[in-house]
């Protein structure tokens, strides 16, 4: 217990030395006042619904990850489409995200408890960290006093990282979001609890040159990995699933490192890190072990892409229903 609460002081400090109190505007005790059981109430519902759906966690995570990456922490992701708007969540990277309805769950129980108080982005930002939590991974203290957007815009979504993308659109675009090439190696192992649709990869074992033959395939990819995909996957299936980290998706570890090292990462993006001399050598340090450095690695880069762009004080509003604006 004492290493922990070392652990979460060191990020305290961390986090005020990155970003500063005055540029952040994001407190520990936030809700202290206003509502003190907040994180016990998200604690407890996700505890409730990765028991009977513990596929879950990964995309909830990884809903936290597109929402930070379009304006900002904000909650407009979680914004549906209306007749005059289509929303980020109805553009194509969006179109698989899932947990929507887990969070609507979550926000009734906070607007019963403590009306018009939590955010919608603050409840993702918490509920993100207890996914990982609960399958086994690190916690971090989580910086509250976000405010909800009122706009979401699909066409913005071209900001979120796509699976296709290599070392350099991927150090740019986590660059825009001020987001380190650490940051970029660490959040990626995020994937050590998510699932990823076949049309991400497909091109990868089938069509990766445009020569529609069954050789024609991604040199970085292991070809005994190759032939296990092609049982699941077509080149036009664009509704299975698949494991990003077979065997574990279920449990947050390093496991996602000792794949990529092997050259089975699932996506472009995943094989684009051993195309750099730094994050190279992070993954096949992490590969060989090394569990408590990356998760406190994995903690220290959450704070920091919670941060990103975050509306505070009078800007935005505490949205009632995390799907329509007030």
């Amino acid at each position: 217990m004492a290493s922990r609460a070392l652990f979460l002081c060191s990020l305290q400090v961390a986090f005020v030395i990155l970003f500063g109190f005055a540029e952040a505007q994001l407190q520990l005790n936030f809700y202290s006042k206003t509502c003190p059981n907040v994180e016990d109430i998200v604690r407890k519902e996700m505890s409730e619904i990765l028991s009977i759906a513990p596929s879950l966690a990964g995309p909830i995570l990884r809903m936290h990850f597109h929402d930070c990456f379009v304006r900002g922490c904000d909650g407009s992701v979680l914004i549906d489409s209306t007749k005059n708007n289509t929303a980020e969540k109805d553009a194509p990277p969006n179109q698989t995200l899932r947990g929507f309805n887990a969070l609507e769950r979550i926000k009734r129980k906070l607007e019963k408890a403590c009306p018009d108080t939590v955010s919608c982005a603050d409840l993702l930002a918490i509920a993100a960290r207890d996914a990982v939590l609960l399958s086994k991974g690190p916690t971090w203290p989580v910086w509250l006093g976000r405010r909800d957007g009122r706009i979401s815009i699909a066409k913005e979504t071209k900001q979120l990282p796509p699976p296709t993308a290599n070392f350099t659109q991927l150090t740019q675009m986590f660059g825009a979001k001020r987001l380190s090439i650490k940051d970029l190696v660490v959040l990626s192992a995020g994937h050590t609890i998510g699932t990823s649709h076949c049309q991400s990869f497909s091109d990868r074992l089938y069509n990766f040159t445009g020569k529609v033959n069954l050789n024609d395939i991604d040199p970085l990819l292991d070809t005994q990995y190759i032939s296990r995909l092609r049982t699941r996957c077509t080149l036009t299936d664009n509704t299975t699933l698949v494991e990003m980290d077979p065997g574990s998706f279920k449990t947050f570890d390093t496991s996602y490192y000792k794949l990529v090292a092997k050259g089975r990462g699932l996506l472009h993006s995943d094989a684009s890190l051993l195309a750099n001399s730094f994050t190279k050598d992070y993954v096949f340090k992490h590969a060989n072990g090394l569990q408590s450095e990356f998760f406190q690695d994995f903690a220290a880069s959450m704070i920091n892409m919670g941060n990103v762009e975050v509306l505070t004080g009078n800007q935005g509003e505490i949205r009632k229903k995390c799907y329509v604006v007030n």
